[in-house]
């Protein structure tokens, strides 16, 4: 099995899916017995039983904390959704919606946040002053830091990279009447060469941070600096950690 097969079927999206679709048939083994003894359970009996097996189950596979209740609450949302009887444009809608805003965010584990202009200051004043720089910013999102750093540094090459459609998109018309040297494509930061770059950026999820780690640590060249907001790396302790001016996360730098 490819790597990237192996990735898809082990993410824990994919494994909650799963989860359900084993349990299903159990559900209905223990309603038939239940009905079969007289009890007869209703639907929502039966949206309840399948709630807790999955929960059970996907505790016992040790998903992260926070899909227990998402899997107990399924069935359960999902019966009330015929209930209301919305129209299925509106299911469909919503769902090509959230598929060109997040895209496989199922696989990377990486939604979307969006960063601030007090962070982008902050990344703008760790560029090489006296010469210009190659940056990238890995999960661009609509692209504020990179318009942002290719206005105040005309002098530096800026790229976003982005896997979602809508951002991505709309990021591409921002820079249409962007000043400075930048330019946003749409693919996956891990076909990357980070060599190419003097300065790395990524606000990502915890869970994407080993992986970052490992790929930067591989190709990233001396001189060159990775900065993570919010986000830190448990094998390597940063070279510096920088606090934005206001609230807001930590800013951390490590330096090749």
């Amino acid at each position: 099995m490819s790597s990237a097969l192996r990735r898809f079927w082990t993410a824990p999206a994919i494994r909650a899916a799963l989860v359900q679709a084993v349990c299903f048939p159990l559900t209905l083994a223990l309603v038939f017995a239940l009905a079969r003894a007289g009890l007869a359970p209703g639907y929502p009996a039966a949206a309840l039983i399948q709630g807790v097996l999955a929960a059970a189950l996907t505790w016992r596979i040790r998903l992260a904390a926070w899909w227990w209740p998402i899997q107990f609450l399924f069935p359960v949302l999902v019966l009330c959704a015929q209930w209301v009887e919305l129209s299925p444009w509106l299911y469909l809608g919503c769902f090509l919606f959230m598929l060109v805003l997040y895209w496989s965010t199922f696989r990377t584990q990486v939604p979307y946040y969006p960063s601030g202009p007090r962070v982008w200051e902050e990344v703008e004043k760790l560029l090489p002053p006296d010469r210009p720089a190659r940056v990238i910013d890995i999960g661009s999102g609509l692209g504020g830091l990179a318009l942002h750093l290719a206005r105040q540094r005309p002098d530096c090459a800026v790229t976003g990279i982005e896997l979602a459609p809508l951002p991505w998109f709309i990021s591409r018309l921002r820079a249409v009447t962007a000043r400075g040297h930048v330019k946003f494509i749409r693919g996956d930061y891990e076909h990357l060469n980070f060599a190419h770059y003097d300065v790395v950026f990524a606000y990502l999820s915890p869970a994407a941070m080993s992986r970052l780690w490992i790929k930067a640590s591989q190709e990233m060249r001396s001189g060159a600096i990775l900065l993570s907001y919010e986000f830190n790396i448990a094998e390597k302790a940063p070279s510096l950690t920088i606090l934005p001016k206001g609230r807001g996360p930590a800013l951390h730098v490590w330096h090749f």
